[in-house]
């Protein structure tokens, strides 16, 4: 995850915005607990992971603000894509689609129609491959002042 943040962002954040983006990112062990975290493996190390919740927290990690974790109903409301992070040495392998398909698939058998997302600006370009559109850009404070560029993104599931 941190080599994810700090090289795929390097390409659309300066330096102190990558430095704030570890504030309102990382590891969310609710998805773990849940069973809704999935890690691909290639050549004997974490090429990915990523995963999917049922719970109303959009974003961020165990230590970020502003979390929730009170169950969404799939009848009216989206599943949320979370987490997601591909180690650098295997950026554009196919290892982002493959979380984010059986992420998708998992939810869909939960009953969810669609899926919601904070794609980061590295991120986007997957997503919106993939089929996601966008439905806002905004940004999240951080204690350093740098607000970290998101935006909302969201695909109905087939």
């Amino acid at each position: 995850m941190e080599q994810a943040i700090r090289i795929h962002l390097a390409a659309y954040l300066p330096p102190e915005g990558v430095a704030a983006s570890f504030e309102i990112m990382g590891l969310d062990t609710q998805l773990i607990e849940d069973g809704t975290y999935f890690v691909v493996e290639a050549d004997g190390q974490v090429a990915g992971c990523g995963g999917w919740s049922r719970r109303a927290t959009l974003f961020g990690g165990d230590h970020s603000a502003g979390r929730d974790s009170g169950l969404v109903d799939p009848a009216t409301e989206p599943a949320r894509i979370r987490a997601m992070y591909t180690h650098p040495d295997f950026a554009r392998r196919g290892v982002g689609k493959l979380i984010l398909d059986t992420c998708e698939a998992a939810a869909a058998a939960e009953g969810f129609g669609r899926c919601e997302m904070a794609a980061t600006l590295s991120g986007e370009p997957l997503y919106r491959a993939t089929g996601y559109k966008t439905i806002e850009a905004f940004e999240a404070d951080t204690s350093t002042g740098f607000k970290v560029p998101l935006i909302r993104m969201g695909k109905a599931l087939a």
